[in-house]
């Protein structure tokens, strides 16, 4: 695995923000997300596993694998591309994903934002609640 070269601490673990257990994720998406970190070249933010590598590393299926990178990606975690594979003879195949981890501040700065909308929302549901009551209090007492 380390090629002739003696392993470092570095080589040894791999940083997972903690802010990651912040954002209200599920833990198949805190795994998955874990995993495509343990793959990551440190200088690129990038990794190349499949669906089925994923699945494989963190026991779950190929489609449960593509649930979770696609809520990923909703969340700006992480961004993910087809790459393409050139044959011998010169035909294009499609090739594996390729993630990229992306800054955990957009990560943060997204689910705020998606906090503050919900809060708003819930805000105004309420006053439209307050609004109706009152109507209807308003127009019980006439009927009487």
């Amino acid at each position: 695995m380390f090629y002739g070269k003696k392993p470092t601490v570095a080589d040894k673990f791999f940083p997972v923000p903690n802010a990651i257990f912040h954002l209200g994720l599920s833990s198949g998406e805190i795994v998955v997300y874990a995993y495509l970190m343990y793959c990551e070249d440190r200088k690129t933010f990038q990794c190349y596993p499949s669906y089925r590598t994923i699945g494989s590393a963190v026991n779950m299926s190929v489609n449960t694998v593509r649930k979770y990178i696609a809520s990923l990606e909703k969340k700006r975690l992480i961004t993910s591309e087809w790459t393409m594979v050139n044959t011998r003879d010169g035909r294009a195949h499609n090739g594996n994903m390729k993630y990229t981890i992306r800054p955990i501040q957009e990560a943060i700065d997204y689910y705020d934002e998606v906090q503050m909308r919900r809060l708003l929302a819930e805000k105004e549901r309420r006053r439209t609640e307050a609004a109706l009551a009152k109507y209807d209090e308003k127009h019980r007492n006439r009927a009487v």
